[in-house]
């Protein structure tokens, strides 16, 4: 297998993958603040981390994947009390459904999922190097990073300072030394129902600061990926490489990996702040898990993903086409054919050349289109081996659906049309597709596939 490559954000170039002293690539990617349910934007983030690493596995590299959870915030203190919950309680409810939605699109779980909650001591301690070797300062309880004395500040975005707008994350404008400083650690507010302690007196810490400290924990510095959406360059991946560099004397990572946003219209991202999200359970729930993955993949992950009920709709077809496939393509024994081996070799150099998993997905469907036309020797297993790399191996399963009420139904309605009941029949296929499911009749019998 060629080289895997991907594109570095901070040298604008591709990158071959770098394993590390261990022998294996560990990959980093920020993961959700926990203060409301994620939506399909957020899924792109978990999906591409998770999707690399597979691939990364099968061409022979150790892999290990940290995926954070934030639970220390801002915006769940805001969320938790317009819930009426306690700060930590609505963090972990909502947690709770992270896992449940992220488990339902079939790709295992990270191999770590560090919380800023139980990474306080090792947060504390790098604030602490930083106050040491002059790169922070103590005021009024926060303690702040001092973005001057960080030379390579801004590299990662190529943005002038006078555009350094810290947002939220920043602190209080009246105790920072520069307006371009941003903080490390917040004192305890009288409105805020959780505080640790530190040098600096009770607080929690910020943002920026909790994600080097948790990547550093898992991985060591530097590791081999950092990912994450494209809207965290600035400033939380900034903040992020002039935290860990300045405070270790070590870069954080040697890649940075940017996935493009899901977007709902030419310049909209979809956000929780711009009322305009379309749920991941709801998402799943509609065209099933696979046809979610299918178009979370189905745009190359640098690049922005138009978000329609439409673009479901196609994703939906697309894994359709393999299901079909699979259920109406008999298995033929002897060697492998020579297709067969072009589109293993074409599959795996699209996903070496900066993960392009549109051009893998084409090199499958012509492979599908090719050993629908006529006999191609190997096509079931290699197809099935393909689409599990790209966390779609259960279009391989010909049964689709495991929920036995689903097919108790399906079996009555076959025994209502075979005693001519048409109208129970079609009362049946009619709660069938409230389900989400439609009957599709097969050279092997009807078959219940997800809408």
């Amino acid at each position: 297998m060629s080289e895997v490559r991907i594109h570095d954000t901070l040298s604008g170039q591709l990158r071959p993958i770098e394993p590390g002293n261990d022998g294996s690539v560990g990959i980093y990617a920020c993961g959700p603040t926990v203060y409301s349910r994620i939506h399909v934007g957020n899924a792109r983030a978990f999906v591409t981390p998770m999707l690399l690493a597979r691939f990364l596995r099968r061409a022979g590299l150790g892999a290990k994947v940290a995926i954070n959870i934030t639970d220390i915030n801002d915006k769940i203190y805001i969320a938790a009390r317009e819930a009426n919950m306690g700060s930590a309680d609505h963090a972990r409810e909502m947690m709770r459904l992270y896992v449940e939605d992220t488990d339902a699109l079939g790709l295992g779980r990270p191999d770590a999922e560090p919380l800023a909650s139980e990474t306080i001591d090792e947060i504390v301690d790098l604030i602490g190097a930083l106050v040491e070797r002059g790169n922070a300062y103590e005021s009024g309880g926060d303690v702040y990073f001092r973005v001057r004395s960080f030379d390579a500040y801004g590299s990662l975005s190529n943005r002038d300072p006078a555009d350094m707008d810290q947002g939220d994350e920043a602190g209080s404008a009246s105790l920072k030394e520069d307006p371009l400083d941003f903080a490390l650690w917040k004192a305890a507010k009288p409105d805020e129902d959780t505080a640790w302690e530190s040098p600096w007196g009770p607080g929690r810490p910020g943002w920026h600061i909790e994600c080097s400290a948790m990547a550093e924990r898992e991985l060591g510095v530097p590791f081999s990926i950092h990912a994450g959406g494209v809207d965290l360059v600035f400033p939380h991946h900034e903040n992020e490489i002039a935290q860990t560099a300045a405070g270790r004397g070590e870069p954080l990572a040697r890649i940075w990996m940017h996935n493009g946003m899901v977007q709902t219209g030419p310049e909209a991202k979809m956000a929780k702040s711009e009322g305009n999200v379309f749920g991941l359970a709801e998402a799943i729930s509609r065209c099933g898990a696979e046809a979610v993955v299918d178009f979370l993949i189905s745009g190359h992950y640098r690049q922005p993903l138009a978000f329609s009920e439409e673009a479901l709709d196609q994703a939906v077809a697309r894994t359709e086409r393999f299901r079909d496939f699979f259920r109406s393509q008999p298995q033929i024994d002897g060697e492998e054919d020579a297709r067969v081996s072009a589109a293993r070799a074409e599959f795996n150099a699209a996903l070496s050349d900066d993960f392009n998993t549109p051009k893998a997905m084409g090199a499958l469907f012509a492979l599908v289109l090719g050993a629908n036309r006529e006999r191609v020797a190997g096509a079931r297993e290699a197809l099935a081996e393909m689409l599990d790399v790209l966390g779609l191996g259960g279009l391989a399963d010909e049964d689709q659906v495991a929920d036995p009420e689903a097919k108790r139904m399906l079996a009555e309605r076959e025994e209502a049309r075979a005693g001519r009941d048409f109208a129970r029949a079609d009362a049946l296929r009619d709660d069938l597709a409230a389900r989400g499911l439609e009957i599709r009749d097969t050279p092997s019998g009807p078959r219940l596939v997800r809408r």
